[in-house]
């Protein structure tokens, strides 16, 4: 029963030195004014993963995508480009560690064209090992750490976005 109340009393005070230093969680992305949440994507792939990541982080944030004549802003896409280099070798000079790198360009656009947010470039970087006896499980991890970089610089993105929007008078 002592341990029990100790334990309890150990993570109400964590909790409380948490809320005390302004400590909070990031969330899923931006808060974006109401007139911000009806977009139109411009983008050369519309059916890829890197857009329909994007299109899918942006429909969780309260984007709606609509047609180019009902739109408040083009949201344009540029190509999404993927980089794996060589980090480090091993004692047998055997690449030991890769850096991929997934980089983009993205702007806003109004119904007449004029560019709201100009050109701007998000990037995510990444490190992984490399393992050349497991040249089939080295493939599958690199599937799986794209799919997640692809998600992050789309939240990436929707936060630039939020913050570019609440910040414009």
């Amino acid at each position: 029963m002592q341990r029990r109340l100790a334990s309890y009393t150990l993570i109400l005070g964590i909790a409380c030195l948490l809320t005390a230093c302004g400590f909070q969680l990031r969330g899923t992305g931006a808060d974006l004014p109401e007139s911000w949440k009806h977009m139109y994507m411009v983008t050369g792939n519309p059916n890829g993963e890197f857009s329909q990541a994007v299109r899918s982080v942006f429909t969780t944030n309260g984007i709606v995508w609509t047609d180019k004549s009902d739109t408040s802003y083009s949201f344009i896409l540029g190509p999404e480009r993927f980089n794996q280099a060589n980090l480090s070798l091993n004692n047998e000079a055997r690449v030991s560690q890769y850096e991929l790198t997934l980089q983009t360009t993205f702007s806003v656009r109004d119904p007449s064209g004029a560019e709201v947010m100009p050109d701007t470039t998000a990037t995510v970087l990444r490190q992984m090992e490399n393992d050349p006896r497991n040249a089939l499980g080295m493939g599958e991890e690199l599937r799986i750490l794209r799919a997640e970089m692809n998600t992050e610089l789309a939240q990436q993105i929707i936060r630039r976005i939020g913050f570019f929007s609440t910040s414009k008078p």
